[in-house]
C-alpha cells in the first residue's frame, strides 16, 4: 500500500514493507519508527514553500496585520494590495454582525458588477437580509422584502424557488426562533452567507477560495485514517503540535 503526501510543491510515499508471512484478516503490518521518521527525514521542503504556505494563509483568512509583519520578517510577497483585506473583512464581518446592508453597500463599492453577475450570491445574501428582519420579528417589512427583493430573483432562476420557499415558511410560525427552521435564524447561518461572500470576493481578487493549510491537514487527517485499516505506524495525534504516537 503507498500512501502520498503532497505539500505545495513535492510529495512523497511511503510503502509498507512487504510482509514475509500472509497476514491473518483483521491483523495489521507494523512499521517501526525508525524506519517512519527515517521516511519522513528523506522528505525536503523548501523554507520559500513553507513561508508561502504561512502568507498564503494569512491572506485568506484576512489577517492583514500578520501579514505585513510575515512579510516584512520573511520577504514573502502576499500577491495582492493587502490594503484589500481589509476591506474584504469588514464585509465578511457585517454580515456576521447581521449588518448585510451595510455589507452590500461595501461590496458595491468595492466592485458593483459581483453581486448583479451573480444571482445565486446576490440571492442568498439578500435571503440573510430577510432573515435578519424576521430575528427582528418585523413580519411586514420581511414580507415587502421578500416581494421586492427575493421573489424576481426567484422567479427569474427558479433553482432559487425553493430556498425562497424555506425561508418563506419561517412566517408561518407565531414564533420562528422556535421554530422547525430556527437553524435558519442561527449565528451560523450568518457564517454560511459571510464565507459564500468571502469566496466570491476572492475569487475576484484571482485569490484562492480556501487556504491550502487546512486542505492540507485534511489530506493528513484523511491518509491516517486510510492507512489505520491495514498498518500499525507512530500515527500523528495532535495536529497542532505535529506530535507522534509514542514509539514501538
Amino acid at each position: 500500500m503507498s500512501v502520498y503526501f503532497f505539500s505545495t510543491t513535492s510529495h512523497f510515499s511511503f510503502h509498507a514493507p512487504p510482509l514475509s508471512v500472509p497476514m491473518a484478516p483483521g491483523q495489521r503490518r507494523t512499521i517501526a519508527s525508525a524506519d517512519w521518521m527515517g521516511k519522513l527525514e528523506e522528505v525536503k521542503v523548501s523554507k520559500e514553500s513553507l513561508n508561502r504556505l504561512v502568507m498564503n494563509y494569512l491572506v485568506i483568512e484576512g489577517y492583514k496585520d500578520a501579514a505585513e509583519q510575515f512579510q516584512s520578517e520573511s520577504g514573502t510577497s502576499p500577491g495582492i494590495d493587502l490594503d484589500s483585506i481589509t476591506d474584504r473583512m469588514a464585509i465578511r464581518n457585517a454580515v456576521q454582525d447581521g449588518a448585510v446592508g451595510e455589507a452590500i453597500s461595501r461590496v458595491n463599492d468595492l466592485s458593483p458588477e459581483l453581486l448583479d453577475q451573480d444571482p445565486a450570491l446576490q440571492f442568498r445574501v439578500k435571503k440573510q437580509q430577510f432573515l435578519e428582519l424576521v430575528r427582528d420579528k418585523d413580519v411586514a417589512s420581511a414580507l415587502q422584502f421578500a416581494e421586492e427583493e427575493l421573489a424576481p430573483t426567484a422567479e427569474a432562476h427558479p433553482e432559487l424557488l425553493e430556498e425562497l420557499e424555506n425561508v418563506m415558511a419561517l412566517l408561518a410560525f407565531p414564533d420562528p426562533a422556535a421554530s422547525p427552521l430556527k437553524a435558519l435564524l442561527d449565528v451560523a447561518q450568518r457564517q454560511k452567507t459571510a464565507s459564500e461572500l468571502n469566496a466570491a470576493i476572492l475569487a475576484l481578487q484571482c485569490q484562492e477560495r480556501e487556504s491550502r493549510l487546512p486542505v492540507l491537514l485534511k489530506l493528513l487527517v484523511w491518509a491516517q485514517a486510510r492507512l489505520d485499516k491495514t498498518t500499525k505506524y507512530p500515527r500523528m495525534l495532535e495536529l497542532t503540535r505535529a506530535e507522534l504516537e509514542h514509539s514501538w
